[in-house]
């Protein structure tokens, strides 16, 4: 524990073993203490930026929270915050975050865990980031069939910095939902503005500067569950200008880049810079101030019709061109995928591949203009 606390520069006696309150006074200083450690800042935050909220003890050697280092009230600042746990052993209280080995180590046995909880935080490294994978099954974050404007594209969840894991997003009925089902947790000391889901797959989601938003301390959500309204709160620090969701993506415990995963039936593409981007649906591009409609979330064996710029692309008898023309599929349709094989080579928006998609009916389409989100077979071989 001392060697820990020196490596993160704060004194070893800050993971002492105490007694009664001191005991817990000496928790509460290490989590800060690791927060002011952790926070990615340019500039140092101060103990006084730190909210620790301890939402729940499992007798007296059990601690679970949030904790959260508050952004200076600016443009294109937003503030850190992290699920912590706390375990007082022999050798003083053991504090982990979120992201780090030993919460894994710690959440896979913790007392003050639910069942659901131990699973997805006790995962450890759930995998790497996405690299060819970019499959989420996620919808965006409002009601299916709603179309928002996306005011700000692909930027960081604290503005310009990397990585580009955040969308602006605002408009139709103000609801913000959950874009997949998980576990919520409300951030924010004070219990405003900021909701994070964790998700399957490793993956979790943030929604920031709500109003109205629920109170969730583990509380399991579906799909679409309701979580608050777009709204410009600032509880955790930052600015808002007009009613908007700051949504973004984590995976592994860590903002992601959004630039080519799909929510709701559209694939973000990032720009030169931040806030700038698009999104594709099909051959269809939004770019920013443009509207999105939400199609729902694709299934992680379908796919999402991408004719290149053309109105349709041929359906065959077989997988590759010496196969006879059975049909075409429009672009933008979403097709499930019963499995795939190598056939005749084709180029489209995402590149060469010899990978064709059967579908439900026998007949096949080149995986060349089917965005999936792998390269790879999305449902097996055939």
């Amino acid at each position: 524990a001392a060697e820990r606390a020196q490596a993160l520069g704060r004194p070893p006696a800050a993971l002492e073993r105490g007694r009664g309150d001191d005991a817990d006074h000496r928790a509460l200083d290490a989590v800060k203490a690791l927060a002011l450690a952790t926070a990615a800042r340019t500039t140092a935050p101060s103990p006084a930026d730190v909210q620790v909220d301890v939402t729940r003890r499992h007798g007296e050697d059990w601690a679970f929270g949030t904790s959260v280092v508050t952004a200076p009230a600016v443009a294109d600042a937003y503030p850190d915050g992290w699920l912590f746990l706390a375990r007082r052993t022999a050798e003083g209280w053991r504090i982990a975050f979120d992201g780090e080995p030993d919460f894994a180590e710690l959440a896979a046995t913790a007392a003050v865990l639910s069942d659901r909880e131990r699973g997805l935080l006790g995962r450890g490294a759930e995998r790497p980031y996405a690299g060819s994978d970019f499959r989420t099954g996620m919808r965006l974050p409002y009601a299916t069939g709603q179309a928002w404007a996306m005011t700000g594209g692909p930027h960081g969840w604290s503005g310009t910095a990397a990585p580009w894991s955040s969308v602006d997003l605002s408009g139709g009925d103000g609801r913000v939902l959950a874009a997949r089902a998980g576990l919520a947790y409300t951030m924010c000391g004070n219990g405003k503005g900021w909701i994070r889901v964790l998700h399957d797959r490793g993956y979790a989601t943030d929604y920031y500067h709500l109003s109205g938003n629920i109170a969730a301390n583990g509380l399991s959500v579906d799909e679409g569950g309701y979580l608050g309204n777009t709204g410009t709160d600032t509880s955790c620090g930052g600015s808002a200008t007009g009613a908007h969701v700051h949504f973004a993506l984590r995976q592994n415990d860590a903002y992601v880049p959004l630039h080519g995963h799909n929510l709701g039936g559209w694939v973000v593409q990032a720009a030169g810079a931040a806030y700038e981007g698009s999104a594709l649906h099909g051959s269809t591009r939004a770019q920013v101030d443009g509207t999105l409609v939400n199609y729902g979330a694709l299934g992680l064996t379908s796919g999402i019709v991408d004719a290149f710029d053309d109105p349709s692309v041929n359906r065959r008898s077989g997988p590759g061109t010496d196969y006879p023309v059975v049909g075409t599929v429009a672009d933008g349709t979403t097709i499930d995928i019963s499995c795939s094989a190598n056939g005749t080579s084709h180029t489209g928006r995402w590149g060469t591949t010899s990978l064709w998609n059967r579908l439900p009916d026998g007949t096949w389409i080149s995986d060349a203009f089917v965005w999936t989100g792998s390269a790879a077979p999305v449902n097996g071989t055939c």
